[in-house]
């Protein structure tokens, strides 16, 4: 206390500035303890925590206290014995094969100037820029004559196609060569995210400095090692890529499938989700959007408001369901068997390069 050494407070001034709040932790403690005991021996079963106010009481004897709380509703399951729902199968062909291998190659696209000789030269006496090729620019854009800000660049490099450029300058760059330069009008549309130049009109004029075709490698063993594929060549790749499309079918197929089914037992059972397991459940959806956007690196994501009432439909329906599902295991005396939870295991470690070390 202010003015008193350490150990030197009076009592009476201990008493008379903590003793109502060390009397109401201690009636609090007292009522959660009488609380929760009374609850265990009546079997009621707390959905959330309560609310507790102890009540003052001249009876040093007695703790007084009310208590407000929801309990665990009953759960009407419906018949779902007749319940019908889609299992969604697929095979992967050739061709899906292949489609996966082009995204693979273009990972390590590379890019040469168009009309080079040699290996990796496209070899052509077209040296006009195409769609795919990657381009590198000057360009300098004004609106009534005046440069603005963001306008302006030198040896900007993009690729055509990629929609990384408004659809209009794309257009004006296509059939350039090097060398050549071009001069423009292009309007901004209004909901463009640069406000200063939304809804505008600029001109601007393009320097083309280079047109680079696109090389990609061909698909051999060398191609097959480059994706650690270090025995068995491109019969091996084509293997694994299956495998790893199937898994990745799998998944999303069971997802469809687990969907549907916990639409159908929420659309056949009955029973009112409480009140403070909802609000709960929205509050960890909103934390669970706020460590998104951290991880996604959007500034002051700690500040960001979030309002919990986005949530409310995704949160009662994971409330309803979290429910349903605990009911259901104990009606029907549910638990995973030994094999199915290795058949789990073992699909989940055969995403990681070494399935063994994962198991």
């Amino acid at each position: 206390a202010p003015g008193f050494r350490p150990g030197k407070v009076p009592k009476s001034m201990v008493e008379k500035q903590y003793g109502m709040q060390v009397d109401f932790e201690l009636q609090f403690d007292k009522a959660s303890e009488l609380f929760f005991d009374l609850a265990k021996k009546e079997n009621i079963l707390l959905a959330g925590q309560p609310r507790l106010d102890p009540k003052s009481e001249l009876d040093a004897d007695k703790i007084v206290f009310d208590a407000f709380f929801e309990v665990l509703p009953e759960v009407k399951i419906g018949d779902f014995s007749k319940a019908e729902v889609t299992k969604y199968t697929t095979d992967i062909s050739d061709a899906e094969i292949d489609r996966a291998l082009d995204v693979l190659r273009k990972q390590q696209v590379h890019y040469h100037p168009r009309g080079e000789a040699g290996p990796h030269g496209d070899g052509g006496a077209n040296t006009a820029a195409q769609a795919g090729d990657q381009v590198v620019i000057d360009f300098v854009g004004k609106i009534d004559g005046v440069e603005f800000a963001g306008g302006k660049a030198e040896n900007f490099e993009y690729v055509l196609g990629e929609g990384r450029m408004l659809p209009e300058f794309e257009a004006a760059t296509l059939g350039l060569k090097a060398g050549e330069s071009k001069t423009f009008p292009l309007s901004f549309p209004a909901d463009y995210h640069g406000k200063d130049v939304a809804g505008k009109t600029a001109e601007f004029t393009i320097t083309v400095k280079s047109v680079n075709w696109p090389h990609l490698p061909a698909v051999d063993d060398a191609f097959a090692l480059s994706l650690g594929v270090t025995e068995g060549g491109v019969a091996k790749m084509r293997e694994e890529v299956k495998e790893n499309l199937e898994r990745e079918t799998k998944r999303r197929t069971t997802s469809l499938l687990k969907g549907e089914v916990m639409d159908k037992l929420n659309s056949l059972c009955e029973l009112d989700a409480p009140k403070t397991l909802v609000a709960q459940e929205q509050e960890r959806l909103v934390e669970s959007a706020r460590q998104d956007l951290m991880q996604r690196g959007v500034p002051n994501a700690k500040d960001v408001p979030i309002p919990a009432d986005i949530f409310a439909e995704q949160a009662l329906k994971r409330v309803r369901l979290g429910l349903i599902l605990s009911d259901l295991v104990k009606q029907q005396n549910l638990a995973a068997t030994a094999d199915q939870i290795k058949a789990e295991i073992d699909e989940q470690a055969a995403t990681y390069e070494d399935p063994k070390e994962v198991v």
